[in-house]
């Protein structure tokens, strides 16, 4: 739902250019998986080397956009596709601005990722599923949400008493149980290259 009375005001200065600018594309790169599959580190550290790269970046974290943008929402089904909406129309902006825009997001459901890859470009929302056991992660689970979750105290937690739904044809898929950091790192960056988004 669009709000009345505004109209899209087009800048000069365009993503094409930005691209330019920057030497490399702008792109959404969205790292979806269970709570503890590893998505945070992965996202921090592929920006990490893509940094090295000379490239600008920018980490959208599940905590951070919790504590300021989303600290309004529950972890009801609504509030989860809200939350995951207004990330969309964050991470949109970012890559608009030359930015590759890295997301690490549960983001349980596939119909709220698809809507976000349907409000890009074709091509410009890259999903990668951190594929990780439910054991594995809770047995990595270091905030202690699992077992609050099991002992019901948090209601409507992913994998336990709400659903995670993997992708079902995502760009890349990374076993975070049997692959290292730095291959799964590897991974993306050559993927990057791939697509020509990096050189």
């Amino acid at each position: 739902m669009k709000s009345p009375n505004t109209i899209y005001h087009n800048a000069t200065v365009t993503r094409e250019r930005r691209n330019q600018l920057n030497s490399h594309k702008s792109v959404v790169i969205w790292f979806t998986g269970l709570s503890g599959s590893g998505k945070s580190t992965l996202a921090h550290s592929v920006e990490e080397e893509l940094y090295k790269m000379g490239c600008v970046t920018y980490v959208l974290d599940g905590d951070n956009i919790r504590y300021g943008l989303s600290s309004n929402l529950t972890f009801s089904d609504n509030d989860r596709k809200e939350n995951i909406r207004r990330i969309g129309e964050v991470a949109k902006l970012m890559m608009e601005a030359g930015v590759i825009a890295i997301t690490a997001f549960i983001s349980p459901f596939n119909k709220d990722r698809n809507l976000v890859r349907q409000l890009l470009p074709q091509g410009d929302f890259i999903e990668i599923f951190c594929k990780a056991s439910l054991e594995t992660c809770e047995l990595r689970d270091v905030k202690g949400l699992y077992k609050r979750a099991r002992s019901g105290e948090i209601k409507n937690y992913t994998g336990v008493d709400s659903p995670y739904e993997a992708p079902d044809n995502p760009e890349l898929v990374i076993d975070t149980e049997s692959e290292s950091l730095e291959e799964s790192v590897a991974k993306v960056v050559n993927l990057l290259k791939s697509k020509e988004i990096i050189n």
